[in-house]
């Protein structure tokens, strides 16, 4: 296992490393490291934004927000064109994100393939934002009056992204922004910031004014802070844990937000579920990206009639997934995004083997890459069950009746998402009624997505939609007008 870091790009360049402002890449404060996430070894130096340059990023955006957004057509030219850029730039894109996510190949490819559709769909929905006529005629005396609504830009969204989708959450949250005419200033997460900048690089490249985007590196706790004590920001859209998510809702106060949380996402598994195509979608939420996916299922409830032969075979599909150096093409499961998260999510399993839990697959690590693993036999209390594992490992739960595993899944404090698979759509829909999540995916895991859809949760998962449509309609407000 080599030490050097390979990071190739078209040019044999990384993308700028410094901070974005007014379309010019500046010198920052003090540097942080980004890592290759197998091998350990240091890729390149960040640079951080200073107080001043976040004010600086924040007041450029709000002067580009007072200049008025380009029209709807020339956004959907910019966004257009971004999407080719994308595409274009596919090696650069999956290099960097192998390299400072850890992403496998295929990961990496599947990650570019929906940011290209993600910005397709913004380019679409920036033409067709509109408002709606208001029946005045339903009202004694008001029939000879017009009304309609009209939909306007908010001013300046602040997005604050995660490391496990350095692409596409980056590009769910800015493109329906720019899509609605609004500016935008990012910071993404320290540990994968270089997707951001070739990104924000594109992006001007692209045609967007330049100080209607800006780009911000630095920790949550100093240049995070600073966004969210700047009162001159409209819109704070953030993907992390509940507990930032929460100090961020705070410091907001009346100003409107779009929250993607924590989750413990479950998936049922009925007996009359066709298995054959039910357990490798299952094995792939579970573990893609290192199980390092706000949807990957963690809690798999199984009927007791067929739990031996699903713990059995999902097992074995886990065995079967090569876990290891993400640059090889077989490679199904690349590394955790740090030792430490690693070493975490095997003490909560071997907090769960001492517990009587039974591990049936994996549960070993070789620093970051921690093994595909599946627990059965867990009991309340344990971690792997109550908190948010984060990582490739799953754990069967047996039951009897419907109702008793839908109230099971309700019972944690979270709801982004679950699944079921039943071949009876009695069952499927009562389930859908009282699932209490976000979104209820029939036949498919709780990780299923098409990035046209509303993606949002309920309780501790947050609140607010992504999917471009979605988004948009949250990111502008919207203006009653009246004709007498």
């Amino acid at each position: 296992m080599s030490d050097t870091p390979q990071v190739p790009t078209a040019d044999g360049t990384l993308p700028p490393l410094g901070i974005l402002i007014g379309g010019r890449w500046l010198a920052g404060d003090e540097p942080f490291p980004v890592s290759d996430k197998f091998t350990g070894a240091t890729i390149c130096e960040v640079a951080s934004a200073s107080k001043m340059q976040v004010s600086d990023a924040v007041a450029r955006a709000q002067s580009a927000f007072l200049k008025g957004p380009l029209q709807p057509y020339e956004r959907s030219r910019v966004l257009d064109r971004l999407g080719g850029l994308l595409a274009s730039h596919r090696e650069r894109f999956r290099a960097l994100m192998v390299a400072e996510a850890g992403f496998t190949l295929a990961d990496a490819d599947g990650e570019i393939d929906r940011a290209i559709i993600t910005v397709r769909l913004c380019a679409e929905e920036a033409t067709r934002i509109v408002g709606d006529t208001v029946p005045f005629g339903s009202q004694p005396g008001a029939g000879g009056r017009l009304g309609f609504t009209i939909r306007v830009p908010l001013g300046v969204v602040c997005a604050i992204t995660p490391f496990n989708s350095p692409l596409n959450t980056v590009l769910h949250k800015i493109a329906p922004a720019f899509a609605a005419g609004n500016p935008v200033v990012l910071k993404p997460s320290n540990l994968t910031p270089l997707t951001s900048a070739l990104l924000c690089e594109l992006f001007l490249e692209a045609g967007v004014p330049p100080d209607a985007l800006a780009l911000v590196h630095g920790a949550g706790a100093t240049v995070g802070s600073w966004l969210v004590e700047d009162q001159t920001v409209a819109f704070y859209t953030f993907t992390g844990s509940t507990r930032v998510g929460a100090q961020i809702q705070q410091g907001a106060g009346l100003r409107r937000t779009q929250m993607e949380l924590g989750s413990i996402a479950s998936t049922i598994v009925c007996a009359d579920a066709d298995l054959d195509k039910a357990l490798p979608k299952i094995a792939n939420a579970a573990f893609r990206k290192a199980g390092q996916v706000c949807t990957s299922v963690q809690r798999l409830y199984v009927h007791e009639a067929i739990i031996d032969e699903v713990n059995s075979r999902l097992a074995h599909l886990a065995g079967s997934m090569r876990a290891g150096n993400p640059r090889d093409p077989d490679t199904r499961v690349g590394p955790m995004i740090a030792v430490a998260e690693a070493e975490r999510a095997l003490s909560w399993i071997e907090q769960a083997r001492l517990g009587q839990a039974r591990i049936l697959q994996g549960g070993t690590r070789d620093r970051a890459v921690l093994q595909p693993t599946v627990i059965t036999a867990a009991q309340p209390g344990m971690r792997v069950l109550e908190q948010e594992i984060f990582a490739p490992c799953v754990t069967t739960l047996p039951f009897r009746d419907l109702n008793a595993a839908v109230a099971d899944a309700n019972a944690t404090p979270f709801g982004l998402a679950a699944g079921i698979f039943t071949a009876d759509i009695t069952n499927a829909f009562a389930a859908a009624r009282t699932l209490r999540f976000g979104a209820i995916h029939i036949n498919e895991t709780s990780s299923a997505r098409a990035d046209a859809m509303p993606f949002g949760g309920v309780k501790a998962s947050g609140f607010g939609h992504e999917g471009p449509r979605y988004a948009i309609r949250e990111l502008t407000e919207e203006r009653l007008i009246t004709v007498n």
